[in-house]
């Protein structure tokens, strides 16, 4: 895996996956809602009515990593939770792709015009690189843990862990490339792994290990193309409202990324969360869903701001 990509990830997860035939053991969930996989060959769940909210996973999980939290927006909300190219129950590109383009044309097979986007991780990058490609069709933001596209550079603290998963992938040691990951993404900087739930540690594991045991398609023959200009530069040119959500244990780099992101958009609001790492959604999904359904109901319905109209100051608040 290049550089650019594990990048690009912010987390986890080389390309491919095995089929998912169950949820994962952080939900008491028994089947799974409607949804199935577009003509392009991305799986979805569908679920719930309202304003169409998309959930988009993290380079460490697939759209299980949702399952707690898809059916309390949904409550209010039509919930769409795909797996990005390349997880989960979704399949390989025949040709070049991107993620973002993905996601558009998803919502574009399910007739959505313009829906609410929450990304976390690799997702938040993705979501705002939907928003930067076509405005009018993201209503608003919410980014969480924001890394992958969102990345101004190669992070130094990241480059020792990517190196360590590559080494150990290299070795064929699976076992090692994993518990890498969780390191660094579920325990964080300045935590141990007993700090954390192990039902989440042993989930986040599975679908990491998971993500490895396939091989990643041929990217000559399947190219990513990425969003030029990127999208770290191009935060000032985002109009919805954003909400930005960190934790305090993150990756220096992640909570560095969600203050630039804070102080570069013109609506955006800052939470910083205390004793939660990156899989913050995970860590605490009950608040986080809450937290989300509180932001989009002052979200104001309509067409999108044009980008020539005038925006709020950022502000941001610790929580």
């Amino acid at each position: 895996m290049t550089a650019k990509r594990l990048v690009r990830r912010a987390a986890g997860g080389l390309a491919g996956r095995s089929r998912i035939t169950q949820t994962g053991p952080m939900t008491d969930l028994h089947t799974r809602p409607a949804g199935g996989r577009t003509a392009g060959g991305i799986a979805f769940d569908d679920e719930g009515a309202g304003e169409p909210v998309v959930l988009v996973h993290s380079g460490v999980a697939d759209r299980r990593m949702w399952d707690r939290i898809a059916p309390a927006l949904a409550v209010r909300h039509r919930v769409i939770r795909p797996d990005a190219r390349g997880f989960g129950e979704s399949l390989p590109p025949s040709g070049p792709w991107a993620h973002h383009t993905d996601l558009l044309a998803l919502l574009d097979e399910l007739l959505v015009g313009r829906a609410h986007l929450v990304g976390t991780s690799m997702g938040a990058g993705v979501a705002v690189e939907a928003a930067l490609s076509r405005p009018d069709a993201v209503a608003s933001l919410v980014l969480a843990a924001p890394g992958g596209a969102l990345f101004a550079e190669s992070p130094p603290e990241l480059r020792p862990i990517w190196a360590a998963e590559v080494d150990a992938l290299d070795r064929g040691d699976i076992d090692a490339a994993v518990e890498v990951n969780l390191r660094a993404w579920v325990d964080g900087p300045d935590r141990g792994p007993d700090a954390v739930d192990p039902d989440l540690r042993s989930f986040v594991g599975r679908m990491q290990r998971e993500a490895f045991e396939l091989p990643e398609w041929d990217p000559e023959a399947a190219p990513e193309h990425e969003l030029s200009p990127p999208a770290a530069a191009r935060l000032g040119e985002l109009r919805c409202p954003v909400l930005v959500v960190v934790g305090e244990g993150d990756q220096p780099s992640v909570r560095e990324t969600a203050d630039r992101i804070a102080s570069g958009v013109p609506d955006a609001r800052l939470v910083v969360w205390p004793d939660v790492a990156h899989m913050l959604t995970m860590e605490r999904e009950e608040a986080f869903a809450d937290l989300v359904l509180e932001f989009l109901a002052d979200v104001p319905r309509g067409p999108a701001p044009s980008s020539s109209a005038a925006a709020p100051s950022s502000s941001s608040e610790a929580e």
